[in-house]
Order: structure tokens, then C-alpha cells, then sequence
């Protein structure tokens, strides 16, 4: 049964909150601001910003390639065009509070700790793992749905790895997750949305369409993930130095969280 934007908005609030209080009071154990673990640094709106823009071109260029494959039919949905812009903001407060919370999961406090302990990538795999096993429980979820999720968590590790916050990622994760449910009318992990913008119905071999799962079900998001993560390095590689340099496969016991990146040369034109 679709989810309408009120309960979209019921289920993500009381998932965040809990979330930020557990991190509240860690914050305090450890006696460092709350927004230590990810949310710290320089150009946070522009990273927030950004991050929105390319996840909608993301998902638009996946659903396009399936669009124009035979492997999904797009058509206008039924929601009347005076309540076009009130579901797009609803759902638009959805899915950024999906992407502060789930980032600040998977990726904040515990991402910083396991730094500390055993090492950037190990921990990074390890919450990769868990992030794709949480969706298992979702209608329609399918295998290849569940790596492409785990492809995900990888993917938006790396923004972490490189931007030293999470404010990149939240907003990649939002429109992303919006451009799906919302804008195309795609199922999001086997999850459907009501008051969709456009109409989307799978067609063809489920291995390509994606079936009940949506794009995510596609094996050709596992592609568009790996060339974006290839952008990513190509762009951020050269111009930043990770604060988290030092402890990618090792524990990095002296990581400072939140510490401003160091530019890879002194005249870098994006910090």
C-alpha cells in the first residue's frame, strides 16, 4: 500500500530524533560538540547543495537509461496539479530528514569511533553491510536491490572520506530518494510513495528493470554507482587531503573529528 507524506514524515521524525539524542549525549561522554561526528567543516550549504543537485541528476540519469532501454514506462500520475508543489515539499522534508538520519547512523558517531579503532575502510564495510541487511524487511526488496544498497553506503562513505562531514551525502541521499518516490513515481527499495508526480511501471527482465524493487533493483545502478565513485575520486582525489589520511585500513588514534581538511596543494579552488 503506498505511504502518504503525512506518515512519511511521522515515521522519519521519531527515527531522527532518537538519533541525535543518542548522539547528544555521546557528544557530551566524549565532551565534543554535538555536530563533531560529520557535521562540521566549511562550505556546509554549498556540500548540502551540491549533494542535491547530483543525486536528482544520479537517479535521473539511471531512470532515463532505463527509460530509454524499453525497461521502464514513465506516464503522468493522477495527482492534481494544484497539490503538485505541496507533495514535493512534504515528500522533500521526508527524504531530507531520511538522509540526516540514516547518514548520521550508519556514517556519523560510530563511523568516526571505529576510525579509532580499527580503521576507516573496515568500518566502512562493516555499516555498509548493516545498512544494506535493515533493508531486507522492505516489500518488494530484492537481492540485487539489497547490494545496491550496501553499494551505497560505500558510495557515500567516500564523500565522507573525502569532505571529512556527512552534509554532501544528506543531500545526495534526499534527492536521490526524493527523485525516485516522488518525481518519477519508481518504487524506492520496494517502497512506494503516494502523491507521485509521474507514473512509473517496470518492464522487461527484472535483472534490468528492477521489478517491484525499482531502480535500485536494476542491475545497471551497480554501474551508475562505480562511475560516480570514479568521479568522485577524479574530483575530490586531487584537491583534498582526507582527514581521515592515515587510518584507512588502521586504526587512526590520534583523528581529531571534525578537523578541516588540508588541501592536496596550497592554491586548490574547492575546499
Amino acid at each position: 500500500m503506498p505511504m502518504p507524506p503525512r506518515t512519511g514524515i511521522v515515521v522519519e521524525v521519531c527515527q531522527f530524533l532518537p538519533a541525535v539524542i543518542a548522539t547528544w549525549i555521546l557528544s557530551i561522554i566524549e565532551r565534543q560538540p554535538m555536530t563533531t561526528y560529520g557535521f562540521r567543516g566549511g562550505s556546509r550549504m554549498i556540500r548540502l547543495l551540491s549533494g542535491m543537485f547530483w543525486g536528482f541528476i544520479a537517479i535521473s540519469a539511471l531512470v532515463g537509461t532505463l527509460w530509454k532501454l524499453g525497461y521502464v514506462s514513465l506516464g503522468r500520475a493522477s495527482l492534481p496539479s494544484g497539490l503538485v508543489m505541496e507533495y514535493a515539499a512534504a515528500w522533500g522534508f521526508v527524504f531530507l530528514m531520511t538522509g540526516f538520519f540514516e547518514e548520521s547512523l550508519f556514517r556519523g558517531y560510530i563511523q568516526f569511533t571505529l576510525t579509532r579503532g580499527i580503521g576507516f575502510w573496515w568500518g566502512a564495510l562493516l555499516f555498509a553491510a548493516i545498512f544494506g541487511l535493515t533493508h531486507r524487511i522492505n516489500t518488494g526488496e530484492s537481492p540485487i536491490g539489497l547490494v545496491s544498497v550496501v553499494g551505497a553506503g560505500l558510495f557515500f562513505s567516500l564523500s565522507l572520506w573525502y569532505t571529512g562531514s556527512l552534509w554532501w551525502a544528506v543531500g545526495f541521499h534526499a534527492t536521490w530518494d526524493w527523485g525516485q518516490s516522488f518525481f518519477y513515481g519508481t518504487p524506492d527499495s520496494g517502497l512506494i510513495s503516494s502523491g507521485r508526480f509521474l507514473e512509473a511501471h517496470p518492464r522487461g527482465p527484472l535483472i534490468w528493470s528492477g521489478g517491484a524493487t525499482g531502480p535500485e533493483g536494476s542491475v545497471l545502478v551497480l554501474l551508475w554507482l562505480a562511475v560516480m565513485a570514479v568521479l568522485m575520486v577524479l574530483w575530490w582525489g586531487r584537491r583534498l587531503r582526507s582527514p581521515f589520511a592515515g587510518g584507512a585500513w588502521r586504526p587512526k588514534k590520534d583523528l581529531v573529528p571534525g578537523a578541516p581538511l588540508q588541501p592536496s596543494w596550497s592554491d586548490a579552488p574547492y575546499r
